[in-house]
């Protein structure tokens, strides 16, 4: 009877923890990758050339083994970038939430009537807080900075930058020419991850670029 008893109670805790390791292998398991900047050329826009500098989160697929499964989406994504001196101290003393790329711009929209334009804005795309789903084995590019022109200075770019006088060049995420960390964190359903990156901003915008840290990069909060 006991041995039986025992028997049970072993099946038990071995079925709990194979349960707990299956649902801790389909969570999301994000990454935070470098990709190449983005040089774009505009006409009527408030700069004639910008070059925006872009990080990549992945929702990395179920090993080749577990493919049975199924891993879980991250949904509604979000987070914060913040920048540091080389120190590590906080450059603003706050955090700038991020603006996903391939969410929609929140531009106005023209309306002449008469000798009069107005602007009318799309409320569903006013929101300074930017959310996007990533599905298994996907990924979704996020803005970091902005570089305009011939300026020495770049900007934290979010979607605060589409509502700031003059437009785009947003006061309170300027940085002057210098050299920088960013701390990039994203959270999701079920995961929170981070990660820093040296930015280089002390170059003429052709160079300006994001770098992977050095061991001695810590920042402060």
């Amino acid at each position: 009877m006991g041995l039986t008893i025992l028997g049970v109670v072993l099946g038990a805790v071995v079925a709990i923890l194979i349960t707990i390791g299956i649902e801790n292998l389909r969570k999301p398991h994000l990454v935070i990758e470098l990709i190449p900047p983005s040089d774009k050329e505009y006409e009527k826009r408030p700069a004639r050339n910008v070059r925006f500098l872009y990080l990549k989160v992945s929702n990395k697929p179920l090993p080749t083994w577990a493919r049975w499964m199924s891993r879980d989406a991250a949904t509604q994504c979000h987070g914060t970038i913040t920048f540091h001196h080389l120190d590590g101290q906080n450059v603003f003393s706050r955090a700038m939430q991020v603006r996903w790329s391939g969410s929609p711009e929140p531009t106005p929209i023209h309306v002449v009537v008469g000798d009069q334009t107005y602007l009318f804005f799309d409320p569903s795309k006013l929101a300074f807080l930017s959310r996007m789903d990533i599905y298994p084995g996907e990924s979704e590019s996020l803005d970091t900075v902005a570089k305009f022109d011939d300026e020495n200075e770049c900007y934290g770019w979010s979607n605060e930058n589409y509502f700031t006088d003059p437009v785009w060049r947003n006061p309170n995420w300027k940085l002057t020419s210098g050299r920088y960390l960013i701390k990039v964190t994203i959270t999701t359903s079920g995961e929170k991850i981070s990660k820093v990156f040296r930015l280089i901003n002390d170059v003429p915008r052709s160079d300006s670029r994001l770098e992977q840290k050095m061991e001695n990069d810590n920042v402060y909060d």
